[in-house]
């Protein structure tokens, strides 16, 4: 019969069960709620766009960083210092450096300034040009010298590519007692940008464009942004976006709504890039939004469905665990811990074949508390219960983890030593004897002695179990009318004890 707690843990298995799928139920019919329209549009406009924003600035952020790992790598290579320092005497190898560093790391261009100089110095050109501080080109160098972080990113025109529009990462350097003595790091082409805006779109598919504080579209996808946008154009030359030129320069960040010149309703998130000095538009049409509505329910019901096997397998798993569980409720000995005479069965027979099949010698010990009913009668059947307790814990200290130890019943134990022939099955049976008359087992902080008897006997070929443990028992019963606390060997008339 199950005990009461197997019975509570089975409710609450149920419990559990009927609580997870209840939820999951609620869970898909708050989505079929919330697929109407109004939900479609609030999720939209609150969660789906800022999220995608959020995420695109995110990995805006990422592809920027290998740039900018590189661009301190220069900033605080040994040779670029040294040959700063040394006095820039062989332009030449300054261009094989940034010409290296274009060829390894893919940059599109690659450059020093020098504060003592003010040569620019590029990859393929060397020299490129002296800074001007009044030279409106030059006023990123301005802008570094008196910022504080170690870099920046900007976006400026290449004058040693044709004036190609390029995102730079200006990294100041400095010598070796931390004085300020230049500027260097790469470029990336924009259309290298391009190409990400393309990789975002089609992961998140979402029209993504950046657009400059004075409402002019910089960057788009290969294919332009919404309603055929292209780089250079005005907010107010594309339907339903002309409204938010008059918020430049700063658009105010977040969700907004708006139909275009077809009168197809759209979502837009704006937020500000503040790397590049830029605002980030993701843009939606609403109509495209049901398909994902729809997709959303159908991985409600998934999701439902394999909660549901996973609730189902987890139930299988803790029944069959509370089955092992009362399977070895039911071979062990609850006081001691130690198999019982049933879990003893199950085991001796497996090691009694294992020793016909090797052959390897067996030997078993009938081991029996001596005046256990006078210690009972003494202190307690509780102070009993726990010199059995603390003399199980001797038997097992004395013997191999691979020995089968049982209590047999009452104050019998018996042992049976796998691999062990009879003199040395003699001498563990000596040491548990002596373990035991030399231990003052403990109980409520009062010492209890008493001894051991033991009975011993090695199986023989003609042996089955039940003989093998009799003449264990004969022996055990020769030891205590010899006057207990001792060993005694039952063997066959042919051999000697």
């Amino acid at each position: 019969m199950p005990s009461r707690s197997a019975l509570f843990s089975q409710r609450s298995l149920i419990l559990t069960l009927l609580l997870l799928l209840g939820c999951g139920f609620l869970a898909t019919s708050l989505i079929s709620y919330f697929a109407s329209r109004s939900a479609i549009r609030d999720s939209i406009v609150n969660t789906e766009l800022p999220l995608t924003s959020d995420t695109v600035y995110s990995e805006i952020q990422k592809d920027l960083v290998r740039p900018i790992l590189i661009s301190s790598m220069m900033a605080h290579d040994t040779f670029l210092r040294d040959w700063a320092l040394e006095g820039e005497h062989d332009p030449q190898q300054l261009s094989r450096y940034l010409n290296e560093i274009m060829g390894q790391y893919r940059a599109y261009t690659a450059f020093f300034v020098s504060s003592r100089t003010g040569n620019y110095y590029q990859a393929q050109k060397g020299v490129l040009k002296k800074i001007d501080p009044n030279e409106p080109r030059d006023a990123w160098y301005g802008r570094v010298l008196k910022m504080d972080e170690p870099y920046e990113i900007n976006v400026d025109l290449d004058m040693a590519n044709q004036d190609r529009l390029t995102v730079f990462i200006n990294y100041r350097m400095f010598d070796y007692d931390g004085n300020f003595i230049g500027v260097t790091g790469i470029g990336l082409t924009v259309e290298a940008v391009v190409r990400l805006i393309d990789d975002y779109q089609q992961r998140y598919q979402r029209q993504v464009f950046f657009v400059d504080p004075q409402g002019r579209v910089v960057l788009t996808g290969s294919n332009g942004g919404p309603h055929g946008a292209r780089t250079g154009q005005s907010l107010r030359e594309l339907g339903g976006l002309r409204d938010l030129l008059k918020q430049m320069p700063v658009p105010v960040s977040g969700s907004h709504e708006y139909r275009n010149d077809a009168g197809r309703s759209h979502f837009l998130n704006i937020r500000l890039v503040p790397e590049l000095n830029w605002y980030l538009f993701v843009d939606k049409r609403e109509d495209g939004a049901l398909d994902n509505v729809r997709q959303s329910l159908y991985l409600n019901l998934a999701i439902c469905t394999i909660i549901g096997l996973v609730v189902l397998s987890l139930l299988n798993a803790m029944v069959k665990r509370h089955q092992e569980s009362i399977e070895a409720l039911a071979t062990l000995d609850s006081l001691t811990g130690l198999p019982n005479r049933r879990g003893f069965d199950l085991l001796a027979a497996q090691a009694l074949q294992e020793s016909r099949r090797e052959p390897n010698p067996l030997v078993a010990l009938l081991i029996d508390l001596d005046h256990f009913k006078a210690l009972n009668d003494t202190h307690g059947h509780l102070a009993g219960d726990e010199v059995l307790r603390q003399f199980a814990q001797v038997l097992e200290n004395c013997l191999r983890q691979a020995d089968i130890i049982c209590r047999w019943g009452g104050e019998e134990f018996i042992v049976l030593l796998k691999d062990t022939d009879g003199a040395r099955a003699r001498e563990i049976a000596e040491k548990i004897r002596q373990r035991t008359e030399e231990l003052a087992f403990n109980f409520a902080g009062k010492p209890i002695r008493l001894t051991t008897s033991i009975g011993l006997s090695t199986l023989q070929r003609e042996d089955t179990l039940d003989s093998l443990i009799a003449r264990a028992d004969h022996a055990l019963y020769r030891a205590k009318q010899s006057g207990r606390n001792r060993v005694c060997t039952e063997m066959p008339r042919s051999d000697n004890e």
